[in-house]
C-alpha cells in the first residue's frame, strides 16, 4: 500500500499538534509579525486544527492579524458562537435549523477545506498488515457486536491475514464533536440499526467503548491502547505513525483516504449559487470516493458583527480563498476546494460586512 500523497508536511503536522494539541489556542504568529497586531478569536472543531494553526501563522505574519483559535470541538465552537463570545466558530458538524434558530438566523456557513475520518488502530501483532472493514462490519463494531480482532466478520475481509484473538476496544469522542458527526452521519446512512438507534449528531449515546476529548485524546488512547480502533481525522493518524483501516465505499471498492478520493467525494455535493453549503458527502456514489469524507466549516456573523472585527475577520476570509492558502491545505493532508466552490464562496465573502 502507497502512502506517499499523505505524508507530506508530517514533521509540520508533528509539531502543530505538539503546539496546538487539547484546548490550548493555535500559534499566531511568529517571527516578523508585527508586535501588538489586531486580534480575532475562534473555537470549535479539532477536525481542521493543524491547517487553522497553520493558516493563522502565515496570515499573523503577513499582515500582523493574531487569530486566536481554540480546538474545543465543533459542539463547544456552535455554543460559543451561539452564546457571542468568539468572533466566529468552526465545525465539522453543520448547525442544526433550531441551532440556527438560536443564532436568529445570524450565520453564515463557509466551507475552507476537505478532510477525512479514518479508523486508526494498535494492532502490533499485524506487523504492519493493513486491516479491511465494510460499512456493516464496522457498524457492528461500534454498536458493540464485534469485541474480537478475529471475529469472523473481520476475517472474511482479511483473507491471509493473521488477525490476532484480541479484545477489540472501540475508542470515540467524548465531547461534542463534528469528527463524530461526520461519522455518526455515514453509519446513519449506512447501517438501518444504526439510524434507529444512535443515530447522527455532534454526540450520541455511543453502546461501546471508551472516550477521548478531541481528535487529540482519540488519537492518545489508541496509542496508549493495544487493541484499540478509534476515529479521528486523517493528519491525527499520520502525524501519530498510526495504521488506518481500508473502507469498502458504496461502489464496493476498497479506497485510501487520499486527496484525490476526497475529492471524488465531494463532487457528489449539490451545489448552486444559493447554496448554505450544509450537504453532507459520505458514503458517497462513484468508484474513486472515500465514504467518510466531508467539508469543514467556519461559522461567521454576516450582520451585526463589531465593524472592526468584521473587516479583520473579512480581510482573512477573503486570504483564505487564495493558491496561497489552499495549497498550505493540501501540505498537510486535507483537500483543498474544488474550483466551483472557491467561485461561491468569493461571492459569498465579498458579500459580509468588511471593505
Amino acid at each position: 500500500m502507497t502512502r506517499a500523497p499523505l505524508v507530506r508536511g508530517v514533521t509540520l503536522v508533528s509539531f502543530l499538534l505538539a503546539a496546538c494539541g487539547g484546548d490550548r489556542p493555535a500559534p499566531s504568529g511568529g517571527a516578523g509579525r508585527p508586535a501588538g497586531g489586531a486580534a480575532l478569536t475562534g473555537a470549535g472543531a479539532t477536525f481542521p486544527n493543524p491547517i487553522y494553526a497553520k493558516w493563522f501563522d502565515l496570515y499573523a505574519k503577513q499582515t500582523g492579524v493574531r487569530i486566536n483559535y481554540q480546538s474545543i470541538g465543533s459542539g463547544g465552537g456552535i455554543r460559543q458562537f451561539i452564546e457571542g463570545t468568539v468572533d466566529f466558530g468552526a465545525t465539522d458538524g453543520p448547525m442544526s435549523d433550531e441551532q440556527i434558530q438560536q443564532a436568529q438566523g445570524n450565520v453564515v456557513h463557509l466551507p475552507t477545506v476537505l478532510g477525512a475520518v479514518v479508523l486508526t488502530y494498535n494492532l502490533p501483532a499485524l506487523k504492519g498488515a493493513r486491516v479491511n472493514l465494510d460499512a456493516a462490519t464496522v457498524a457492528a463494531i461500534f454498536l458493540g457486536r464485534i469485541t474480537k480482532w478475529n471475529a469472523p466478520e473481520i476475517a472474511a475481509l482479511n483473507p491471509g491475514v493473521a488477525l490476532p484473538d484480541a479484545d477489540l476496544v472501540v475508542v470515540h469522542r467524548s465531547d461534542g464533536s463534528g469528527t463524530s458527526y461526520i461519522f455518526t452521519d455515514y453509519l446513519s446512512k449506512v447501517s438501518p440499526e444504526w439510524a434507529r438507534g444512535p443515530g447522527r449528531g455532534t454526540s450520541v449515546n455511543w453502546p461501546a467503548g471508551l472516550g477521548g476529548k478531541g481528535n487529540e485524546g482519540v488519537t492518545q488512547q489508541v496509542k496508549q491502547t493495544e487493541g484499540a480502533l478509534g476515529y479521528v481525522e486523517l493528519v491525527y493518524a499520520v502525524a501519530n505513525s498510526l495504521p488506518y483501516a481500508g473502507l469498502r465505499n458504496a461502489a464496493g471498492r476498497y479506497v485510501e483516504p487520499t486527496l484525490a478520493a476526497v475529492t471524488a467525494a465531494a463532487g457528489s455535493a449539490p451545489l448552486g449559487p444559493g447554496t448554505d453549503f450544509r450537504v453532507s458527502v459520505t458514503n458517497a456514489p462513484g468508484a474513486d470516493a472515500y465514504p467518510v469524507a466531508s467539508f469543514t466549516w467556519l461559522l461567521v456573523h454576516p450582520r451585526g458583527q463589531d465593524p472592526a472585527k468584521a473587516k479583520l475577520l473579512k480581510g482573512f476570509l477573503t486570504w483564505m480563498l487564495t493558491p496561497e492558502a489552499q495549497q498550505a491545505a493540501t501540505d498537510l493532508g486535507y483537500a483543498p476546494l474544488p474550483a466551483n466552490v472557491i467561485g461561491i464562496l468569493r461571492t459569498r465573502v465579498a458579500a459580509l460586512p468588511g471593505p
